[in-house]
C-alpha cells in the first residue's frame, strides 16, 4: 500500500511504547498527541490514523506516538520527553522534525531542549510553556470527572470548550449516546497524564530552543488560551506564530489550511 501504514512497538524501560507509522518520505516526522492519549492509545490504528496525514506521505515519514503502557504515578511531562528521545534512539531515528498537539506540545518542548540533536523543526500546536490557571482549572474538572466514572460529563465538557460554535451544532447530536462508547477501563493511564499537566512550566527552558519553531493557536482557545501561544512566541526566540481567528483548542481539527501550513514550514530551507 502507498501509504506503508504500520503498527508497531517499541521497548521503553521494562515497558514498551506503541506507535504507528505511515508514508514514504526521507524526511522523518514525529507526531506527539495531546491528553486524549490516555483514554485511548494508537495501537493497532495505523489504517485509521494514516488518511488524516496524507498530505505527508510524500516527504515524511511519519510516525505518532502514544506514551509508554505503563508509567508511573508522578510520571512528569519532561520524563516523556526523555522516555520519547530513547524510543527516537532506539528505532535509530537521529533527526526529525517534531509536531505536538495540546499535552504533546508540551512533551515536545522538553524534547526539543533536552535533545537539540535529535529535533531539526518543531511545530507546538494549542499548547502553552506551562499551566495556566485557565487550564488547570479545566484539567481538574476532567481529573474529577474520572474519578466519578463520569465519561459522558468528560466527553461533552472536552467538546463544549474544544470546538466552534459550528462544529458543536453537529457534534451535540451525539451526546445521547456519547458515553456509552471509548469508556475505558480504567481511568488510570488517563490520571497521571492529566496530573502531569497540572505541575507543567518549561518556561525556563524555551529561550535555549536553537531549532525553527512554529506556533500554532486557537484565537478562542478555551482551554489553554490565545495568550498561551503568544507567551510562547515571546519566549521562543525567532519562532513564528499563527493564531486561527474563531477557532478554539481543536484548530488542529478544524482549521482548514492546518497542515498545508505546518507542510510548508518543514519544507522551507
Amino acid at each position: 500500500m502507498l501509504w506503508n501504514a504500520k503498527n508497531a512497538a517499541v521497548a521503553s524501560g521494562s515497558t514498551s511504547m506503541n506507535y504507528v507509522s505511515f508514508g514514504h518520505g526521507k524526511r522523518v516526522l514525529i507526531l506527539l498527541p495531546g491528553l486524549s492519549d490516555g483514554l485511548m492509545t494508537v495501537k493497532g490504528k495505523a489504517l485509521l490514523l494514516a488518511p488524516s496525514y496524507r498530505r505527508f506521505f510524500e516527504s515524511f515519514t511519519v510516525y505518532m506516538f502514544s506514551r509508554k503502557d505503563e508509567m508511573p504515578p508522578d510520571y512528569s511531562i519532561r520524563e516523556m520527553a526523555e522516555d520519547q528521545a530513547q524510543a527516537l534512539r532506539t528505532l535509530g531515528i537521529e533527526k526529525c522534525s517534531v509536531l505536538g498537539i495540546s499535552q504533546g506540545g508540551m512533551i515536545a518542548q522538553y524534547l526539543a531542549a533536552d535533545h537539540p540533536d535529535l529535533v531539526e523543526k518543531l511545530v507546538l500546536a494549542v499548547t502553552a510553556a506551562q499551566t495556566g490557571e485557565m487550564t488547570r482549572d479545566r484539567v481538574q474538572k476532567w481529573i474529577d470527572y474520572a474519578l466519578s466514572g463520569d465519561h459522558k460529563a468528560l466527553m461533552i465538557d472536552t467538546a463544549e470548550n474544544s470546538y466552534s460554535p459550528a462544529r458543536l451544532k453537529a457534534y451535540r447530536k451525539l451526546y445521547p449516546v456519547i458515553g456509552a462508547v471509548g469508556k475505558p477501563k480504567s481511568y488510570d493511564r488517563f490520571l497521571t497524564n492529566a496530573r502531569a499537566i497540572l505541575s507543567f512550566d518549561a518556561a525556563s527552558v524555551l529561550p535555549s530552543l536553537s531549532c525553527p519553531v512554529l506556533i500554532i493557536g486557537g484565537e478562542e482557545d478555551r482551554i489553554v488560551g490565545a495568550e498561551a501561544s503568544r507567551e510562547l512566541h515571546r519566549l521562543i526566540p525567532g519562532s513564528r506564530l499563527v493564531l486561527c481567528p474563531g477557532l478554539g483548542h481543536a484548530a488542529y481539527e478544524e482549521a482548514k489550511d492546518f497542515d498545508q501550513t505546518i507542510l510548508d514550514f518543514l519544507l522551507l530551507s
